[in-house]
């Protein structure tokens, strides 16, 4: 393979066999389970990466199920976003996301700069109860429940927030070890078909573990629940702030 065949050929890796293939990715009847639960503000502080900016101490921790997904196949994913405002601009930071599939997780790191890693998270309906567990290897970590579509909710609002923009630290290291990419990236939700979404009483415990910390940051007071269905198409990621560029 020459030069020009290396340029033409390579996008992700392996070179002749890529982990994943191109985009677009589109997602059908993905479930999500958001659970909003106020936390430590100085805990909170000491994980959003400036220029990012945070109001109120609050976190979203997310189970989703992913039955039908471009490329990346069948899988679920749990982890916590957090609140956040860029310029002005409100929207969510990825603070760690925890699923059970290779493809999104090469996909999203290198991509978009998704903090993956790889666990065992679920998301079932149990009875009249809607249960999310994440666990890495044999230790639980998170559990989350749910009523289930207890009550409807105003899908106008769901939609405008699935609109906001989301917000990744992208870090890709140099062969010698340090930073060679290191990046605020911005990324969009599109093309939603929103199914169904609905709210009810929820609870959410978070066990601390040394390669999974999401009980760095603790559940002081759960807030609000939202389960909903949509179909939505993922969108690449603009940079907008380099970390490594000159002032």
């Amino acid at each position: 393979m020459n030069i020009d065949d290396v340029r033409k050929t390579a996008f992700a890796m392996p070179l002749t066999s890529p982990a994943y293939p191109r985009g677009p990715y589109r997602f059908v009847n993905r479930e999500f389970m958001i659970i909003t639960y106020r936390t430590d503000p100085d805990a909170l502080r000491a994980v959003v990466p400036e220029p990012l900016e945070i109001g109120e101490p609050l976190v979203k921790y997310e189970f989703i199920r992913m039955p039908d997904s471009t490329g990346f196949g069948d899988y679920t994913e749990s982890g916590q976003v957090i609140p956040v405002s860029f310029q002005g601009q409100q929207g969510g930071y990825v603070h760690a996301m925890y699923l059970d599939d290779h493809p999104p997780i090469a996909g999203g790191r290198e991509l978009w700069g998704f903090p993956k890693e790889l666990a065992s998270p679920k998301l079932k309906t149990h009875s009249d109860t809607l249960v999310g567990t994440l666990d890495y290897g044999p230790v639980r970590v998170a559990t989350g429940t749910m009523g289930y579509k207890h009550r409807p909710v105003d899908e106008a609002t769901v939609l405008k927030a699935l609109a906001a923009p989301n917000f990744l630290l992208k870090i890709i290291p140099h062969v010698d070890g340090t930073p060679r990419i290191l990046e605020l990236v911005r990324y969009f939700t599109t093309n939603v078909t929103l199914k169904g979404a609905w709210t009810g009483p929820a609870s959410l415990e978070l066990h601390p573990h040394a390669l999974a910390p999401v009980a760095d940051l603790p559940v002081l007071k759960v807030e609000s629940a939202l389960h909903f269905v949509a179909d939505l198409t993922l969108d690449l990621g603009t940079v907008v702030h380099d970390y490594l560029a000159q002032d």
